[in-house]
């Protein structure tokens, strides 16, 4: 029997070769705040991370592991200026899909399309629940929020960078994990 989940893998095959496997060391900017984008990302291996530049500071909002995809959709989409950059902050293997081979396969598969339609409402919801815990929970809850639900973040991203995410300073992060 051929489950749904058989048929999107197969689905996936048919592009296979649209997609460029890359291997990208830490530190690689594959996106700069402003810049159009032109590419987008899964991750095979590594972590990416993504922010913005709020008065001379690196705000970093939001980290992307093994398994997910990640681009400046709006950019990539509408041709707009990206609102955020894109680092590597481990080494990464990534496979790289341009935009003219993505509308192409989008067009091409109405099941792909439909799962790169989840996967945005998906991150649509992840950005919903961080504005509202922003807005409604402490640093501190922030934080045990964090733990609980990505502990494998606090494992492999630096204290710098978690702080930031937080909204938090290196040295209240230090605090309030020396409270835990």
């Amino acid at each position: 029997m051929v489950t749904e989940r058989d048929q999107l893998n197969a689905e996936w095959e048919k592009f296979r070769h649209f997609f460029k496997r890359e291997e990208m060391p830490a530190k690689t900017i594959l996106l700069k705040e402003g810049q159009i984008s032109e590419r987008m990302f899964y991750i095979e291996k590594g972590c990416i991370r993504l922010s913005f530049n709020k008065d001379g500071k690196d705000i970093t909002f939001q980290f992307f592991f093994e398994g997910e995809g990640v681009s400046s959709a709006e950019s990539f989409r509408n041709n707009d200026s990206s609102l955020f950059a894109m680092e590597t902050i481990e080494p990464c293997v990534l496979h790289v899909l341009n935009k003219k081979d993505y509308f192409i396969m989008i067009e091409s598969s109405p099941l792909i399309k439909q799962e790169l339609e989840q996967q945005n409402f998906q991150r649509l919801m992840y950005y919903q629940k961080l504005f509202l815990s922003r807005i409604k929970n402490s640093p501190e809850e922030r934080y045990k929020e964090l733990l609980e639900q990505s502990p494998h973040i606090l494992q492999r991203v630096p204290q710098h960078y978690i702080a930031s995410f937080l909204g938090i300073t290196p040295v209240s992060l230090s605090r309030i994990r020396n409270r835990k």
